[in-house]
């Protein structure tokens, strides 16, 4: 082959590949093995922009190289094919959800397969495919069929409990009442301990659409189709009991090989917090008279005492309880608490309120269930309403006020805080709205102009805690809590259960029968496992809050009972996949015992840190849970994880401005970047339609053709109907003003794969994708960048092939300057693979070429494992090479070269010779020389040049740096 043709190698090598099955993996025993994995993809119809491969190309290069080092690699993909966008597809169209789903894959597999990635595709596996999501299913079940046994601090089957509650009962029940329970009570009991159980939870209902609606498609209170009113409607849910594990998804992290970042998420999303929990009692209801400025939060005791806790509250008319229980981690404040707040969706928030309060609680509840939990933290408006009902400090015995308040969550404690403005900024926020009392109780900072949140100072103000350092006044405080019967120390976590539960169509469909009679669920048996999903008439929802599924009678009524209509959420399959990759075709058992232990788990996976507290958790319970039970033979599914940066576009703007003319209406022009101080706005531009930051007029004015008429002022004059009317000194060129933003079609920003790997060749995309930077890094990605990798190929192939096409590698033996380029390459690729410095590792293949070409080098000796060194990262040119070399293919499989130090050791040094502090000259001598034989060999020089005749006065050497010439 005269020429380097990329497109040509690089078919002919995927064709062999694929015919090949090249990289199919196998459970060799006398390879090691090594299990690298990209985040399960969801195949948009958009297919792969230039962004996405960028993790895919890193853990491929990985993937090679383990090849190379003679590893047995599993590098498999596979498709999370359930999900929302197939589903509004089915819903706007009637077609099928997976025919959209199965056009995405086509797609992005032919894609994937053109950027050479060597995956093992005989294990591909689709989450929405019945023979993947039957044992999804059969999970399902292990986890309903399990209870988490706090003693033994892990997963045990169900029926050890109810063993135990036969003949043990528990301390809510003797053995004998549990055995006179009925199926019924007993099963209702079960439920409080099952991982997979039936709880309420609150949804996101539209009721214009008749559907409820994931978190993701609800913004500002309103849908994100059609921006209908959503509010919150309590419905029964299946949930699962990750809070059971909250403790060992902790204690875990320290063993595994994950960005701090990811770590630090999942450690505050599963919020750990020793504290106490403590008991509030509530006072009667005040008569008319007695209420005054107690109402606005004075906090003087009115001399009333508490009422027991359970006892009747005058003028409610039925038993309530007369407590509020807060959970805080800060029970050294306590004597600072002014007032309680408690969450709009607190069980007492109704039932405490006065009579005249009811109206403006009830208006601020509806209010408050119109915005999402994210809203609610991230707001920084106050706002709250008092209830008109107060509570008894436990401390102080002081009355206090009861307010309601969107800052404090009703899943989060016990949904009521004793509110410290003192010492919490929130709390000091609302206090000072609503002209509350501040107690300042630790000394620290000035209360009147903020919170002391610091849990450094001393208690003041504070009884028998006053003169206690923080951390001691906390246990003291715990200790009284706990010696009075007020309360208990308690540890929470702000984790909550996993709402497993969804109304829509596409997605597993729940194994769960409940019973004709007695409505209790069950579920299938395993030889009729799968369920799978029926055909439905329509796709839309049902109006109400059911999911599609509820419409298919003849599915829903069975012989036994009524299927469970609603499906399980994305993340379902996601959260096992790669354990199915070990396995992919067996009938018998979710993985094999024997396949699972070699593999052990995932060596490398790579994907967004934006899955941290969802995927990257959920997988990691999961897997917790297998191990318990016997199933997996590992404690976590990912050993080492790295988050790939993000592949940014840059985007093209014009400007637009704004004038009047003759008769004083406003007029809109267009305006060149370099004169654009004076814009209104700024509009994105087709970044096809600009080069090197100059706008293609015409192209514009056919994509954009309502801004036919408008004016394109430049320096040196305006364009109007293409023709250009110069009016100064300047260019006529109309500039567009670059910037980097996230690739994304509504920017107009978007780079295609296919285009650019058409014009340079895959090998060029897949080693300039590297070069752009460290793959943690995002950076900007530029077309123009991708010509010096192109070009670097080029002088590689050069270094077999002449201009005229002839094969000029010869047998000749390397000197010591080839071997010592060859062997410092091999060390530094080889360091930084094993880094994941990828970027670093293009630029040592640069300076190696270099090296190479400026000596002439032809050599196979020096060549040969070159192609190995490079095929990670160029898989097709090496592939090319190494055939024509002689070798069989595929190179993939060759071992990586031998690093030999004795090559790259520095036997001599090149001096810089400095006069009198100038360097002048250099001279390369052995580093074995001594300074005296080297002060010789300096005196030996030739600098008459620079020492115009004088004579040496001295000469310092420092040896292996420079020498000093003084005259």
């Amino acid at each position: 082959m005269p020429q380097y043709n990329p497109n040509e190698i690089e078919q002919k090598w995927q064709r062999f590949w694929e015919k090949n099955e090249t990289f199919k993996a196998t459970e060799n025993p006398e390879k090691p093995p090594y299990y690298v994995l990209d985040m399960f993809p969801y195949p948009s119809g958009a297919g792969l922009h230039v962004g996405h491969p960028l993790g895919y190309i890193a853990s491929d290069i990985v993937a090679r190289f383990k090849r190379n080092k003679q590893f047995e690699v599993l590098h498999p993909m596979g498709y999370d094919a359930f999900g929302l966008p197939a589903e509004q597809f089915a819903i706007d169209t009637g077609n099928h959800p997976a025919a959209f789903t199965d056009k995405n894959i086509a797609r992005y597999e032919q894609q994937l397969k053109m950027i050479g990635l060597s995956f093992d595709w005989s294990r591909k596996v689709k989450t929405s495919d019945p023979k993947f999501y039957k044992w999804t299913q059969w999970i399902f079940i292990q986890l309903f069929e399990s209870w988490y046994n706090p003693k033994t601090n892990c997963a045990e089957h169900i029926n050890d409990l109810i063993r135990g509650f036969e003949k043990n009962g528990s301390d809510r029940f003797t053995a004998a009442q549990w055995n006179n329970f009925s199926e019924t009570e007993q099963q209702k009991i079960l439920m409080d301990y099952r991982l997979a159980y039936i709880g309420e939870s609150e949804v996101n209902w539209c009721p214009t659409l008749g559907t409820v609606l994931a978190n993701e498609e609800v913004k500002d209170g309103v849908s994100e189709r059609g921006g209908y009113p959503v509010e919150k409607r309590k419905m029964r849910q299946w949930f699962l009991r990750i809070t059971a594990y909250a403790d060992r998804l902790l204690q875990d992290l320290e063993d595994i090989d994950w960005p701090q970042a990811v770590k630090d998420m999942q450690t505050n999303w599963i919020g750990k917090s020793v504290g106490a929990e403590v008991d509030f009692s509530l006072t009667p209801n005040p008569s008319p008279g007695e209420r005054g400025k107690n109402a606005e939060g004075d906090s003087s005791s009115s001399g009333r005492s508490p009422e027991s806790p359970g006892s009747p509250l005058p003028g409610r008319g039925a038993e309530v309880e007369a407590k509020i229980r807060i959970f805080t981690t800060r029970p050294d404040t306590i004597f600072g608490a002014t007032f309680m707040v408690i969450a709009p969706e607190h069980a007492l928030a109704t039932t405490i309120t006065v009579p005249e309060k009811r109206a403006e609680v009830d208006t601020y509840i509806a209010h408050a269930r119109l915005k999402t939990e994210r809203e609610r933290k991230a707001e920084t408006k106050v706002s709250g309403v008092f209830t008109g009902a107060h509570a008894i400090n436990p401390f102080t015995n002081k009355e206090i006020p009861v307010w309601i308040a969107d800052y404090v969550l009703g899943d989060y404690g016990t949904g009521a805080i004793m509110a410290v403005p003192g010492h919490d900024s929130r709390d000091w926020a609302f206090a000072k709205h609503f002209n509350l009392p501040i107690i300042e109780v630790v000394q620290g900072g000035n209360v009147e102009e903020a919170s002391y949140d610091a849990k450094d100072g001393y208690l003041v103000n504070s009884d028998f805690l006053n003169g206690l350092p923080v951390d001691q006044a906390i246990k003291r405080a715990i200790n009284e809590i706990e010696l009075d019967g007020r309360g208990k120390m308690k540890t929470n976590y702000r984790l909550r259960d996993a709402n497993f539960s969804r109304q829509r169509y596409w997605g597993e469909p729940f194994p769960i029968i409940y019973t004709k009679d007695k409505d209790i669920p069950f579920p299938v048996p395993f030889e009729e496992l799968p369920v799978e999903l029926p055909e439905v008439h329509s796709y839309k929802p049902t109006g109400t809050g059911e999911s599609p599924l509820a419409s298919v009678e003849n599915w829903v009524n069975t012989a036994h009972g009524r299927r469970e209509t609603n499906t399980m959420p994305g993340w379902a399959g996601s959260s096992w996949y790669y354990l199915r990759y070990m396995d992919p075709d067996n009938d018998f058992d979710f993985v094999d015992k024997d396949k699972e232990r070699y593999w052990n788990n995932v060596d490398f996976y790579i994907g967004g840190a934006e899955h941290a507290t969802g995927h990257l958790l959920y997988a990691r319970f999961w897997n917790k849970f297998l191990f318990d039970r016997g199933l997996v033979s590992t404690r976590e599914p990912f050993k080492k994880l790295i988050n790939q940066g993000m592949i940014q576009g840059v985007s093209q703007k014009i400007c637009l401005g704004k004038s009047q003319n003759d008769i004083g209406e406003d007029y809109y022009y267009f305006i060149s970047a370099e004169l654009a101080n004076d814009a209104t706005r700024e509009l994105h531009v087709d970044v096809s339609l600009v080069d090197n930051s100059i706008l293609n007029i015409d192209a514009f004015i056919k994509w954009r053709t309502d801004y036919k008429e408008y004016i394109f002022r430049c320096e040196g004059g305006y364009w109007q109907n293409g023709n250009f009317t110069k009016t100064g000194e300047g260019s006529d060129q109309f500039r567009t003003k670059p910037e980097v933003e996230k690739m994304s079609k509504s920017k107009y920003n978007v780079i295609n794969p296919d285009e650019v790997i058409e014009k340079y060749g895959c090998d060029a995309f897949r080693m300039y994708e590297m070069f752009l930077g460290p793959i943690e890094q995002s950076k900007p990605w530029d077309t123009k960048g991708i010509d010096g990798v192109s070009r670097f190929l080029k002088r590689f192939w050069g270094l077999f092939y002449d201009r005229d096409g002839n094969w000029i590698v010869n047998e000749d033996k390397p000197n010591a300057e080839e071997l010592k380029t060859l062997h410092k390459t091999i060390k530094k690729i080889e360091d930084d693979i094993e880094r994941f410095n990828l970027n670093t590792c293009v630029s040592s293949f640069m300076i190696a070429v270099n090296e190479l070409s400026g000596c002439h080098c032809h050599k196979k000796e020096i060549l040969e494992p070159m192609l190995i060194l490079i095929s990670p990262f160029a898989p097709h040119i090496a592939e090319e090479l190494w055939e024509k070399l002689g070798n069989s293919p595929s190179v993939a499989f060759a071992p990586y070269p031998a690093y030999n130090e004795n090559y790259t050791a520095q036997n001599s040094f090149e001096y810089p010779v400095s006069v009198n502090g100038k360097m002048r000259a250099k001279i390369e001598l052995s580093l074995s020389l001594s300074k005296e034989q080297v002060e010789d060999e300096i005196r030996n020089m030739d600098l008459s040049k620079w020492t115009e005749g004088k004579p040496l006065k001295k000469i310092i050497v420092v040896p292996g740096k420079i020498v000093n010439v003084v005259i």
